[in-house]
């Protein structure tokens, strides 16, 4: 098998990744109604996601070596950079009692998708939030919803480099980059919860819902129990780009080109 094969299948592995999440999300929209015991019916079906994520994280890993895109140094690499997201994690639970949703992991899962690449940044933040939530007890039905939402935050950074890297805007651009992230994250986590809801505010979702109807019940559930959570996030992270994104990049530039890290961008296309 050809290294080109060999690299398509992480591809193709990462996509379905993706798919999978995609799935899991959107499960329970399809359900002719919402079953009784809804959070036993939630929970099985997070393991489920679990297992299947991490297994196919794993596979990816493995495929990324084998291919040659990544090598020993770049594993040691995205090893250092989990531990230090973990330990921010732990910081950010146990010591430190930070504003509403910001968190400081989604600066580093952003930059290392952005440096290193889309399909490092996406297993490098689906394995930031499984390991910090490991170390921190954080582990529950959220946890699979959380690892890929956070993988598509290093994914969709990665595609950024080719655009944001030829301006002299590139810290503006990351900085607005986490802003908008820091809303997409807590509304796109909302949705393995907000269906099994009944009598959610501004309505919850019930079958048959046209789609008119459902964003509009979602966007008011939105509005009221998690724009003002997640506004905290995404300033957060846009400060935290503002004044540390410079010095960041350049270190985490000087381990790209120290480790020969192979450095390829995957289009929307494939």
């Amino acid at each position: 098998m050809t290294k080109r094969l060999v690299d398509l299948w992480g591809a193709l592995i990462l996509w379905l990744t993706s798919l999978v999440g995609i799935v899991a999300f959107a499960y329970p929209f399809l359900l002719q109604q919402v079953p009784r015991d809804a959070l036993t019916h939630r929970s099985e079906n997070a393991l489920a996601a679990l297992a299947v994520l991490v297994t196919l994280c794993l596979i990816a890993v493995l495929v990324e070596l084998t291919s040659g895109r990544m090598n020993a140094r770049t594993v040691a690499t995205m090893g250092v950079l989990l531990a230090i997201n973990a330990a921010l994690r732990l910081v950010e639970t146990t010591l430190i009692a930070l504003p509403g949703g910001f968190s400081p992991v989604f600066f580093l899962i952003t930059l290392s998708g952005y440096v290193f690449g889309a399909r490092f940044g996406f297993l490098y933040g689906a394995l930031s939030l499984l390991v910090s939530a490991m170390i921190t007890g954080g582990v529950g039905p959220w946890l699979p919803y959380q690892m890929l939402t956070a993988g598509w935050v290093g994914l969709t950074a990665g595609w950024f480099h080719p655009l944001a890297s030829r301006t002299r805007w590139e810290v503006p651009i990351l900085a607005v980059f986490g802003l908008l992230w820091g809303f997409l994250y807590g509304a796109i986590l909302n949705l393995y919860f907000w269906p099994y809801l009944v009598g959610a505010t501004g309505g919850g979702w019930e079958p048959g819902l046209g789609l008119s109807e459902v964003i509009r019940r979602y966007a008011a559930f939105y509005v009221v129990t998690s724009l003002g959570w997640d506004g905290l996030r995404a300033v957060g992270n846009f400060l935290l780009m503002v004044v540390l994104g410079a010095p960041v990049l350049k270190i985490l530039r000087r381990f790209r080109q120290r480790f020969q890290v192979e450095f390829e961008e995957i289009s929307p296309h494939g």
